[in-house]
């Protein structure tokens, strides 16, 4: 009976694997993953240099995990045992607290921090010391923040990562934006603040950079059909509910131009076909670019902003745009910096860094 038992129970299992065998073996590669936003790994080249150092073994057991059949099923039941059978508190450094997704994000790398201040650095005194006087920098807290800590998980020391950057950027005034906002300022499934809350935000900035008055802050928002899943929602592998995109539009932003270099295409402040894209976050000012021109016909004097960002500024940035004739987004994840002069003139220009919390602690994506 036992022997009979145990070809039974090798029987079912040698049919599973060889089901999925057939099953790999079968299913064409795929090159993206749509719920988590990356790019799956295709199968190595075989060649006897990758088989000698052992690339082509490491590489092809990425290619399998990546092209597992039925791979996002395999995940969500993965992610549901971990929350909810195992009470694990992550799942792959995702973490879910009262329909909020967020990642962890942590020790603070100072080393890191370091670097990117050294690059700005490194751009005030090649292009603007001595040509432009109001330099501002602003460092955009990321969702754990408001989240992590304050619900026993860990997090990356933020009052260390301001002192550090004040204690470092003496080329640039702050605008300190911490105490406008909050966790509902954020998407439930995204990294990124929603537009349609920073209005408080965006006036501390232009109070600042002294275009207060220029600004009618005459807004009407207007909430988007399409469902919007964030970066967070794949990652999760979880069926969260979908969000809804609200922005924030006028006359004058409906005037406004934006040119972007890369593309040689000229568009508006907010680009609907973005909504159908693997990110529909895209919509703020066409997404990651290496330099945009926003061009206001109607601005009331000749101004000019540049701005070096990441992709939270794309929200914020159209917020400003009544206050200039012309501004700038540069992103030097996208463009490297000693480029930079050859599309921007600094002269007379107001020039603000504007950069989140988790480019700073990564900030080797900055060139």
């Amino acid at each position: 009976m036992k022997t009979i038992r145990n070809i039974l129970t090798l029987g079912i299992v040698g049919t599973a694997w060889l089901f999925l065998v057939i099953a790999c073996l079968c299913k064409p590669a795929q090159e993206f993953s749509l719920s988590e936003r990356r790019r799956l790994e295709q199968i190595p080249e075989l060649d006897a240099d990758s088989i000698v150092s052992g690339k082509f073994m490491t590489d092809f057991e990425s290619y399998t995990l990546d092209q597992f059949p039925w791979r996002d099923q395999f995940r969500r039941i993965k992610a549901f045992s971990t929350y909810n059978l195992y009470a694990q508190k992550d799942n792959n450094d995702i973490y879910l607290v009262d329909g909020y997704a967020s990642k962890l994000e942590y020790p603070l790398k100072e080393s890191s921090v370091l670097s990117a201040i050294e690059k700005l650095q490194a751009l005030y005194e090649k292009y603007m010391d001595g040509k432009v006087s109001n330099v501002y920098y602003s460092v955009i807290p990321d969702k754990n923040y408001f989240l992590a800590e304050s619900n026993g998980y860990p997090s990356m020391d933020y009052t260390r990562l301001y002192e550090l950057v004040a204690e470092n950027m003496v080329f640039a005034q702050e605008i300190d934006i911490r105490d406008t906002l909050e966790l509902k300022d954020y998407y439930q499934t995204d990294t990124h603040w929603r537009q349609e809350k920073l209005v408080d935000t965006a006036r501390v900035f232009a109070q600042a950079l002294g275009i207060d008055g220029e600004i009618s802050w005459d807004f009407e928002e207007k909430t988007l059909d399409t469902p919007f899943y964030g970066v967070y929602y794949g990652q999760a592998a979880l069926p969260l509910p979908s969000e809804r995109i609200s922005y924030l539009t006028n006359d004058a932003l409906e005037a406004c131009t934006v040119y972007n270099l890369e593309t040689n295409t000229t568009g508006g402040i907010y680009n609907f076909a973005e909504l159908d894209s693997s990110d529909p976050y895209e919509f703020f000012l066409s997404g990651a670019a290496a330099v945009l021109y926003i061009d206001n016909p109607n601005a009331q004097s000749q101004r000019e902003l540049v701005v070096f960002r990441d992709s939270f500024a794309s929200s914020l940035i159209p917020l400003l745009c009544e206050g200039y004739s012309k501004i700038t987004l540069i992103d030097t994840r996208y463009i490297a910096s000693d480029l930079v002069g050859e599309y921007v003139d600094f002269e007379d220009t107001d020039v603000l860094f504007l950069y989140s919390s988790l480019i700073l602690n990564t900030s080797s994506a900055l060139k």
